[in-house]
């Protein structure tokens, strides 16, 4: 109570000495406000904004003709009270909407002493066609950023399988865009939808394939689905590096909403967005499907770093700020990631995931072989972003993403899943699993001890490390994991606890005038003649709309015990 009267006496000696700025005058207001006992104090406040506003007429902001405009409302003092609203709406734009304050949740709370002023009606419906406009352009934007060619009947003209693959590979009729930003509605169920904001280079040519880049946002629980974003609210603040490296090398930025319910984490609900929405936008803009990669912060880290485990075929590379390393949903199969890579950014205060714990996880993945990169920053908390010093490491992550390419085709895979809707991984997919057969001896199960937990106390500013015990992953649900190599026309596969498989076939990956020869468990288990499947490739071509891995074929083997 004394340090609140000390600092309210400092405030007024301050208003009384010093040349006040209209920001000084604007935060005294604001202090008096929230420590009001009546409404003498109330009226002292709003005095102070009356006084802002007039000494600094051109530095009105919106926050403080908001809250005068609530304050005025409150004393019955509705003149001013609609002198700041009228100014409140004269500040909108694209950006900076504050038609908002109006109609949202606000009026019912606080400009009741309003409602039966005739001017309310007069200033509301002002409120309402911004609204309508703003909506309006929304939706125009989005219409002309969908516009394209690239749509389902596209090649169902082709007149075989190997003229459909042609177009499908050959493909380039893209269409130009009139901005750089769009804000795109997305559905999530058929009652919900959420929203992505899509950045593209300022030179965006449809001619030229894009990298790409999906930035996942972290703190899911306390977020909520939302029907669109502005730039302002995500491309700078902590993601001010992404926008600035995005831009100097060109790659296209993609900001999903999730929600609680809805994300990229826990449940499982929203697990299918990223891919569904990097699905619709590659009917849009010319994406360089072997360069789509995934980047996120803290919950959006570990969302990251899920899609490394359980879906990361359309993905080029994984990476995390501050990432827990974890699947939520089930098993945590570390080997999975030696079919791509993980970039991490930890620090040795992070409450999320201690630096002992990466140490431990360095250790498994250079004994597995895994393309892993841990960068320690030292010195900073899980919120490590939020600071200057984080930027060396964005520009470690983008020297990475410029050099790295995803290998579809690759000769030698592993994958491992407890649950077939996250069975496939490139050209191999398990189909069912077995989990009462004997598991191979190969086929294990890694985890580790975590000993140390870290907490960061901002009141004292000082870390506080404790012991514990725990295994840093659960499995909750039996497995079942695959070895499969090709070469010359053959594949052969190790299988353990797996019922059936599907392997997806390529003119890139065969020689498609000779058959085909399957080897499970080293027995001679199929043989055919692949073919260009014209149904069976475009039905998997429209499920990811994916112009480079084009499966034309496929073999489909039930597993002998």
């Amino acid at each position: 109570m004394k340090k609140n009267v000390m600092l309210l006496l400092f405030l007024i000696i301050v208003l009384k000495i010093n040349a006040q700025t209209f920001k000084e005058l604007t935060d005294s207001a604001l202090y008096l406000r929230s420590n009001a006992k009546d409404t003498v104090d109330s009226r002292k406040s709003l005095n102070l904004y009356k006084k802002a506003f007039t000494l600094f007429p051109k530095e009105l902001d919106v926050q403080s003709l908001y809250k005068a405009s609530v304050l005025a409302s409150e004393l019955k003092d509705n003149n001013d009270a609609f002198k700041y609203l009228n100014h409140l709406l004269a500040l909108n734009s694209d950006e900076r909407t504050t038609w908002d304050y109006l109609t949202f949740k606000h009026p019912q709370n606080e400009y009741k002493n309003l409602f039966n002023d005739s001017r309310w009606r007069i200033v509301s419906a002002k409120a309402q066609k911004m609204k309508s406009v703003f909506f309006k352009k929304l939706h125009d934007r989005q219409i002309e950023f969908q516009a394209g060619h690239l749509k389902q009947n596209t090649y169902i003209k082709a007149k075989d399988g190997q003229q459909a693959y042609q177009h499908i590979k050959s493909f380039d009729r893209y269409q130009p865009k009139k901005y750089t930003g769009y804000s795109i509605k997305f559905k999530v169920t058929d009652s919900l939808t959420t929203s992505y904001y899509i950045s593209l280079p300022s030179h965006y040519n449809p001619k030229k394939r894009y990298p790409l880049l999906f930035f996942l946002h972290g703190a899911v629980s306390s977020n909520g689905l939302s029907n669109f974003q502005k730039a302002s609210w995500i491309m700078g603040g902590w993601n001010r590096y992404y926008t600035k490296y995005a831009a100097v090398d060109e790659v296209i930025m993609v900001y999903p909403k999730g929600s609680k319910k809805y994300n990229w984490m826990y449940p499982d609900n929203g697990f299918f967005m990223v891919p569904a929405i990097l699905r619709e936008i590659k009917k849009s803009v010319n994406v360089d499907d072997d360069k789509v990669f995934i980047t996120g912060h803290s919950n959006g880290a570990t969302g990251s770093f899920s899609y490394l485990m359980k879906q990361q075929s359309p993905f080029a590379g994984f990476y995390g700020f501050n990432t827990q390393p974890k699947v939520r949903t089930g098993g945590t199969f570390v080997q999975n990631i030696l079919n791509r890579s993980f970039f991490n950014v930890s620090t040795d205060e992070d409450y999320y995931f201690p630096p002992d714990a990466n140490d431990s996880l360095n250790v498994i993945m250079k004994k597995i072989g895994a393309d892993y990169q841990d960068h320690r920053f030292n010195g900073w908390p899980h919120w490590f972003p939020q600071f200057d010093e984080s930027e060396p490491a964005y520009q470690l992550l983008f020297r990475d993403l410029k050099n790295r390419t995803r290998k579809p085709f690759q000769k030698s895979i592993y994958w491992e899943c407890d649950d077939v809707k996250y069975g496939k991984t490139d050209w191999i997919e398990i189909t069912a699993l077995d989990t009462v057969s004997k598991q191979a001896d190969w086929h294990e199960k890694i985890n580790f001890d975590v000993y140390k937990l870290v907490e960061y106390d901002q009141l004292k500013d000082t870390v506080i490390t404790t012991d514990t015990l725990f295994k840093a992953f659960n499995f909750p649900r039996k497995s079942g994991a695959v070895r499969a190599t090709f070469s010359n026309n053959e594949f052969h596969i190790e299988t353990s606890r797996v019922k059936s498989l599907t392997i997806f076939l390529s003119p890139e990956m065969i020689d498609v005038s000779k058959k085909v020869s399957v080897f499970i468990n080293g027995i001679k288990r199929a043989e055919k003649m692949a073919i260009y499947d014209r149904n069976f490739m475009l039905d998997n071509f429209y499920k990811t709309y994916d112009r480079k891995a084009v499966w034309i074929d496929r073999i489909e083997i039930l597993i002998l015990n």
